[in-house]
Parts: structure tokens; sequence; C-alpha cells
């Protein structure tokens, strides 16, 4: 199932994307809920960010190659930071490169939604605590992580969390091919099988930490392969069994 949180006729509604057309769904998609008779065509709709979360919960160095590129050595533990509620973008919206950076990259990555409030899981509870999955874009002004020497403000600014396009649930995290296209060529290549943490590790280990809300979401970390963005370009996070998140980069 893919769930899609969407714009209609002014009217923002949960919806399952079937082929060509969304499924209206009657209660809440982090709860209880039904879907409908009723449908709209795809083409009418606008992509909304699948989900609103409270908390972005990211994880550096999570790929044993991203690590290695980065100078970094294999951590421990999983490596957290947070990116703000505003950050958060939807399938298709500009990300807007800031003033005072020099550098912004890209970074495709797994993300978690969380379906209910959560705390002290074990990693034999995560999966009934997991809605579904969707694809992330980690935009980090590059030149400014290096220059702070810790990683707020250059992951932190509006536009820099795209999520989408979708909520796919019922399938396997942690073997999923994951991909970056900039302007069409292949910049990122892998599969969540790389990932040194579990999604079922990061997200106990998340919880015994700070307590998780629906619509809550974690970033699993990236791949090898991390690089710069310019005005104009076009940049897609895809990822196998979820769909293609797509966004361009604006002044």
């Amino acid at each position: 199932m893919k769930i899609v949180r969407f714009k209609h006729t002014d009217q923002i509604n949960y919806g399952i994307l079937e082929k060509n057309k969304i499924k209206i769904v009657e209660g809440n998609v982090f709860g209880s809920f039904k879907i409908a008779d009723k449908f709209i065509d795809f083409s009418e709709a606008k992509l909304l960010p699948p989900c609103e979360p409270s908390k972005i919960v990211c994880v550096g160095l999570n790929y044993r190659d991203h690590a290695q590129e980065m100078k970094d050595r294999i951590p421990e533990e999983p490596v957290l930071f947070i990116k703000p509620s505003n950050a958060v973008i939807g399938p298709n919206d500009e990300i807007i490169y800031p003033q005072m950076s020099k550098r912004v990259d890209y970074e495709a990555e797994l993300g978690v939604v969380i379906k209910d409030k959560i705390k002290d899981l074990e990693e034999n509870q995560v999966k009934e605590h997991i809605l579904g999955y969707t694809c992330f874009n980690d935009v980090t002004a590059r030149d400014l992580q290096n220059k702070d020497g810790q990683w707020t403000r250059a992951k932190s600014f509006d536009t820099f969390a795209p999520i989408g396009p979708v909520i796919a649930t019922d399938i396997d995290p942690n073997n999923l091919d994951i991909q970056l296209f900039l302007n069409g060529e292949l910049k990122q290549n892998s599969n969540t099988s790389q990932l040194i943490f579990s999604v079922e590790k990061l997200v106990s280990f998340i919880s015994k930490i700070m307590t998780l809300l629906p619509g809550d979401v974690i970033a699993t970390g990236t791949p090898s392969g991390v690089g710069p963005m310019e005005v104009e370009d076009t940049v897609e996070v895809k990822i196998e069994k979820i769909g293609v998140l797509k966004n361009t980069i604006k002044k």
C-alpha cells in the first residue's frame, strides 16, 4: 500500500495511490481508517509531504562507504542529529539555496515514518510501530558543516528536508536499492542492506533517548557519492518499491 497526502480543490486529505488514481482515506492513517469508494485522478492532486513530523531524527555515517568517503571511523553507536519541522518540503517543491552557503549537497536516504507514540522499544517490538517508509533528501550546506564542526546550522535551513512522494507499507526496509540522480546522472547507488545499523536497531536506540510521535521521521543515513548541487539543478531520490522524490534547486 502506498499512502499519499495531497491537496485537491483546497482540501488536504490522505489517500491510497493505485496506478493513476488516489482512493480517499476516511479516518486517521496513524490510527483507525478505512478506504472509501471515492477516488480522484492523480493528475488532479498536488502531492504534499506525506507526513507532518514534529521532528526528523537523522543518522550520520550509517553506510560504511560513506563513513570512509567522509574520512570518519565506523561509529560504535548511531550518530544522531535533528532537523526541524520547518525544513520539510514535498515532492516537486523547491530547495532554496541559502545565501550564506557556497556548497549545498544532496544525500539520498530511506525515511522511516513512525505510526504511534513510542518510548523505550526493544528491536523485536519496532515493526508494529512503523507506518511505512519514504524517500528523504538530507540536504546539507557542506561548507557550513565543515566550518562549524557540528551539524545544526548546515542541516536546518528551510526546505532542507524533502520527503515523499509516498509512505510505502509492507516492505522490507533492510534490502532496498537506493539511488540519487542529479540532472539525470546517477550519483549515488547502493542498497539498504549496507546499513551499519538496521532500521530496527535505529528505532529502538532512538526511542530509548526520546519519545517518538506519530508522523515523526527517522532518516537512516546516506551511502557514498554525496556531492554538490547548483541553482536550477534537478535532484531525484529513487528507492525501490517506494518511488521517486524529485525537487529543483532555486535561489
